[in-house]
Order: structure tokens, then C-alpha cells, then sequence
């Protein structure tokens, strides 16, 4: 039997395409005024799914738009699990380098991951040949 908590998850899924981000960031936007987070970390959880959801569709998916990302959204009493997959080819995240290496600087893009790091308590990665999920927490 599912739980209450269950019931207050919500799922998205969008075709890889970044018009659909301003309807991610209404869902998130409910989610965190649903559980009560403060301003400051409502907007670090839109920075982190926002830039989640950026990667899977330009990274991941490659801008297919026959692929989608999955977005769910887990508001549990303490803490917001927040899953994002997409549909791509997968990537080994012990390869993507440190982007506060001098050397990656001046480099245009690499700092997705580790602004996921800086914002969450919890990111963790699943990456397979049909996908990789990004599954981030944040604790209350």
C-alpha cells in the first residue's frame, strides 16, 4: 500500500527541447512552496534541477526530441529527492574534470556537476548505454 508520502510525488516528462524548462521551474517552483522551503534554498533547488534538466536535454539527449527527460519530484517530510533521466548514451562522471582546475577556467562548460555538489547535500549518479539518472537531495 502506498504511503501518504507517495502521494505527493510528481512526475514531468518533457521532449528534449529547452522550451519546456519554464514548465520545470513552475513544478519545482510548487514543490518548494509546498514543503516550506526558504527563498534562498527554493532557489538553489531551481538552479540545481534547471541545470539537471539543461544537461540531460543538451548532454544526454543530444537535443533529440523524439528522447525525453524524466523529471520526479519525492517531497518527503525532511527532505526533496528530485530525479532527473534522460535517454542518451550515458558518461562515466569520474572523467568529467575539475572545473576549479586552472587549467578548465576559462573553458565554456564542465560546471554542471559540480554546481549540483555545491547546491545539494546529496548527488548521486546512475549511468547506463540508455540513460543516466541524476538523483539529487536536499534535507530541511
Amino acid at each position: 500500500m502506498p504511503s501518504k508520502e507517495d502521494d505527493r510525488n510528481k512526475e514531468l516528462t518533457i521532449p528534449s527541447s529547452l522550451k519546456w524548462m519554464p514548465r520545470v521551474v513552475t513544478e519545482i517552483e510548487k514543490v518548494v512552496r509546498d514543503m516550506g522551503f526558504d527563498e534562498e534554498t527554493g532557489d538553489f533547488l531551481a538552479i540545481a534541477v534547471t541545470e539537471a534538466v539543461n544537461n540531460a536535454i543538451i548532454h544526454g539527449n543530444k537535443g533529440d526530441a523524439r528522447k525525453k527527460v524524466h523529471i520526479r519530484f519525492e517531497p518527503r517530510k525532511d527532505r526533496i529527492v528530485m530525479r532527473i533521466t534522460d535517454e542518451g548514451g550515458g558518461f562515466n562522471p569520474e572523467k568529467v574534470e575539475d572545473p576549479t582546475d586552472p587549467k578548465n577556467i576559462s573553458k565554456g562548460s564542465g560546471r554542471g556537476l559540480y554546481i549540483l555538489r555545491t547546491l545539494m547535500d546529496k548527488v548521486d549518479i546512475s549511468s547506463t548505454s540508455s540513460g543516466t539518472t541524476i538523483t539529487l537531495t536536499k534535507f530541511k
